[in-house]
């Protein structure tokens, strides 16, 4: 009797077994091509020099008019040194350069949103931003860390058209999740931060204060919203595809390019109009600086096909 009862409890098992690696097979179902997301990601890349030389001079200087830039910089006073920097240094390049702090600081002067949560904050930053832009069709997002060269941002951007929904940067996966990396900066035109902020009203689809069991990084969280919107993350490239955004100081892809290419360092550290490098200190935002507008070798005399000057009051060159 024991043997047999041992027989039918293993034949059990082994038919329990059986029913759950079936059941499994037969609900494991791979995505076909139809099925799968639609959108496939793609590369927004900067026209080539090439390129601008069908434009028309009346074109170019068009085009160069209506590229202006929004600045939207998130600060708190615990960063106080890097956001005196940020202040000080690129910032001056954009069009029109706001900062937004979680509370107010008497050193310097920023819009106090009075919000200790990161995407709260944003997302009220965005608000702001977008209802006061003015006749500004492009906005920048960025961290006091993040060094900018608005410049180049504006060269990116030339050729699109900002009534179209564009959100690029360095674009990220994270499962099934496209997003851009707020360390290296974000870029949205009008339209996307228009249906953003439209969505903002949805608090199913882009709630203020989130509900899953872990939390999503703020920019997680707001291509989570824009998805919703039909608009997805792209890579900003240049011409010849590589990456502009980077979420690394310049000392470190340097450093990583002396490793990797010692025979070609700066070649392959990183593209000739890179538009941002993260996770930059004072000091090296400093120093890039005077890289970037200051330093000027003799005899060397860049002819580019349009230039795009500081507004108006700027101190920097």
């Amino acid at each position: 009797m024991l043997s047999e009862g041992s027989s039918f409890m293993k034949g059990m098992i082994m038919g329990g077994l059986f029913c759950l690696v079936l059941s499994l097979m037969t609900s494991f179902t791979p995505k076909s091509e139809s099925t799968a997301d639609e959108h496939h990601h793609h590369h927004v890349k900067a026209a080539s020099k090439e390129e601008l030389k069908h434009f028309s001079d009346s074109q170019v200087e068009e085009l160069h008019n209506q590229v202006r830039v929004f600045c939207a910089i998130m600060v708190q006073p615990k960063t106080l040194v890097y956001w005196a920097t940020t202040m000080d240094t690129w910032s001056k390049h954009c069009d029109k350069a706001v900062f937004y702090t979680s509370e107010s600081s008497k050193a310097l002067d920023a819009i106090d949103l009075k919000e200790k949560d990161d995407w709260a904050r944003l997302r009220k930053a965005l608000k702001h931003a977008y209802e006061n832009a003015g006749d500004l069709r492009w906005f920048f997002v960025a961290q006091p860390t993040t060094f900018a060269i608005i410049e180049n941002l504006k060269y990116l951007v030339l050729t699109k058209d900002p009534d179209e929904p564009f959100y690029l940067g360095k674009a990220v996966k994270s499962g099934e999740l496209e997003y851009v990396a707020f360390d290296s900066g974000i870029v949205l035109s009008y339209e996307a931060l228009k249906r953003l902020v439209h969505v903002f009203q949805d608090e199913e689809k882009c709630p203020e204060r989130g509900r899953a069991l872990w939390k999503l990084s703020e920019d997680k969280q707001l291509a989570v919203c824009l998805k919703y919107t039909g608009v997805f993350a792209e890579n900003g490239e240049d011409a010849h595809g590589k990456g502009l955004f980077n979420s690394q100081s310049a000392d470190s892809l340097i450093a990583d390019s002396l490793k990797d290419h010692p025979t070609d360092v700066v070649g392959s550290c990183c593209s000739d109009m890179a538009v941002t490098f993260g996770g930059m200190s004072p000091n090296q935002m400093q120093v890039l600086m005077f890289g970037v507008y200051r330093l000027r070798p003799y005899g060397h005399d860049f002819h580019d096909s349009l230039a795009f000057y500081p507004p108006e009051g700027s101190d920097n060159d």
